[in-house]
């Protein structure tokens, strides 16, 4: 039930009006979502253990419903003997694809579809590569990576080997964009550090010999991967000639924008202890230029655990905006972009005090309450299963983390969220999308060795719209087509379809707006990645909108 303006000024939660304020309900259970993620945690403390695991939005059989795909890990022996191989043969370690049913129900096709997964799994990024109108889906593990290629008939192959995408080492992140503007999504993933079972060392207080995850410092830095999409089900690696490759980092998080103006969409990487990038699109030829663009550091020229990120206009001036999580005592960053530089504003809008104390992964700009902000939300839990033991103030697992969006500061409302709010996990990857069709924006987290979280949002929210890109010159999906609304009362809204950002996860693609109660849109503009321009005029709110990119430049 929606309440009206005159009853919301009369009833408050958590002191915000009960119409603006999120209500989120848990409903994996009731919804038939039992994914369990197995760390298989060892003696060892071998790394991948307190990384994993991602989960993705998608809609693989394309009924307008969104599915749900989580990573698994895989099965560890404690030791790990010398050359063994992460084992996921066994159900209970694959990873699961959950088809959307309708009425809240979701069903496990996991079998049927054939993505189970192989090695011990990270992360997952879903697109269409091949632009034949469905999904497809590329899994980052520790080892080797995989390419599930959409038969659309509800069924997947495995074509790694013919697309040459197989990578090495532990990829972590993955996203699909067309960097190079030719009309197909070319592929870039995030590698971590170079670490194997066997040079796995030993950390942690000698005194108590008490083992802990060992810290990023031990290990190299590693670079990066992107791979080249040629048209014919086949891709080049091209991490060196495009100079990918030429600026190693220890990435987690990925997202993607264009941050500078300049009509290619450039990568950004959330780092661990290291500085942060950006990965400047120059036309097809990538430069590392985080220091350049202000981003690099936290606001004292410090290095932090950058892990989960995301990209949104928070401020509705056309630029986007840059969020990156940490570990506890560490802060979050926010940075605000003016005209291509990114300023650190964790102070002024307060981030750093609300997450002082807090570690995040997986994250995500989302306008929960359809106000016409955008608001965040962070998947919380620190990397160190024992890090109570040495700091008595730093939680291991943590409540989730929903911030309210005012204006350009930032309030903390998790304790009016509901009850779904006050558990604590250790969470990872998150992933956003209207599951149920009805406006707003709902939550999935892969919460590390435990059952996965379900967030339905049920607030009462204004008006919103939701924009889904089909390109035809452009790639199919339209990832990078960028939108600007313009509305009656003088707001402007802006937003670009992309599946990246978050901790080793996918979104829904699509682009939604909140609207608030009052406005009508008087324009809609779409640039897509082709540079075509396409115009609407007075178009309806609370609808899904689909629009297909013109063969010619029109207006319409």
């Amino acid at each position: 039930m929606r309440i009206r303006p005159l009853a919301a000024a009369l009833l408050v939660i958590g002191g915000l009006p009960a119409e603006q304020s999120a209500l989120f309900v848990e409903r994996a259970e009731q919804a038939g979502v039992s994914f369990l993620h197995r760390s298989s945690a060892t003696s060892q403390k071998y790394l991948p253990e307190t990384m994993s695991g991602g989960v993705a939005v998608l809609d693989y059989d394309s009924d307008g419903l969104l599915d749900l795909y989580f990573v698994n890990g895989a099965k560890l022996e404690d030791p790990m003997p010398p050359g063994a191989a992460p084992d996921k043969s066994a159900p209970e370690f694959w990873n699961r694809l959950y088809r959307n049913l309708g009425a809240g129900r979701f069903e496990d096709v996991t079998e049927a579809a054939g993505v189970q997964g192989r090695g011990y799994g990270q992360g997952v990024a879903a697109g269409d590569f091949d632009n034949d109108g469905h999904a497809d889906l590329y899994l980052t593990s520790y080892g080797r990576n995989t390419l599930y290629r959409n038969r659309g008939d509800g069924s997947f192959e495995d074509v790694t080997d013919a697309a040459g995408v197989g990578g090495e080492g532990w990829s972590a992140s993955a996203a699909f964009f067309d960097y190079d503007n030719d009309g197909d999504l070319d592929l870039f993933v995030s590698r971590y550090v170079e670490w194997s079972f066997e040079t796995n060392r030993w950390c942690g207080d000698s005194a108590r010999k008490q083992r802990a995850y060992c810290h990023p410092r031990y290990f190299e830095p590693v670079p990066h991967l992107l791979y080249r999409n040629e048209g014919d089900g086949t891709f080049s690696d091209v991490s060196a000639a495009s100079g990918i490759a030429a600026a190693p980092g220890k990435g987690l998080g990925v997202a993607l924008a264009d941050y500078d103006g300049d009509g290619s969409i450039d990568i950004f990487v959330a780092n661990d202890k290291v500085p942060q990038q950006v990965f400047a699109n120059l036309g097809g030829a990538f430069e590392e230029s985080a220091l350049l663009a202000g981003c690099a550091f936290d606001g004292d020229g410090e290095t932090y655990s950058g892990m989960g990120i995301a990209v949104g206009d928070y401020n509705n001036d056309g630029a986007p905006d840059l969020f990156v999580n940490a570990l506890a005592l560490q802060g979050y960053a926010l940075y605000r972009n003016a005209d291509g530089f990114f300023e650190y504003v964790s102070a002024e809008s307060r981030m750093a005090t609300i997450s002082e104390r807090h570690s995040g992964w997986g994250t995500g700009f989302l306008d929960y309450d359809n106000d016409g902000r955008l608001d965040l939300f962070v998947a919380q839990g620190h990397v160190m299963d024992n890090i109570e033991q040495t700091q008595p103030n730093v939680l291991y697992r943590e409540r989730f983390l929903l911030l309210h969006n005012q204006g350009g500061v930032f309030e903390d409302v998790s304790a009016a969220a509901g009850p779904a709010f006050a558990e604590h996990h250790a969470a990872r990857g998150a992933a956003f999308g209207d599951l149920d069709n009805d406006g707003d924006i709902d939550i999935v987290v892969n919460n590390n060795n435990e059952p996965a979280s379900l967030l339905i949002n049920q607030s009462a929210g204004g008006r919103w719209l939701i924009v889904d890109p089909v390109g035809t010159v452009s790639n199919r999906d339209g990832v990078g087509a960028r939108i600007k609304l313009e509305l009656s009362d003088g707001r402007r809204l802006y937003g670009t379809a992309s599946a990246a950002g978050s901790y080793m996860s996918s979104n829904d693609r699509r682009v939604h707006f909140g609207l608030g109660e009052a406005g009508e849109i008087t324009s809609l503009e779409i640039v897509w990645p082709s540079g075509r321009r396409q115009r609407l005029e007075d178009v309806a709110p609370n609808q899904i909108l689909e629009i297909r990119e013109p063969a010619e430049v029109v207006g319409e």
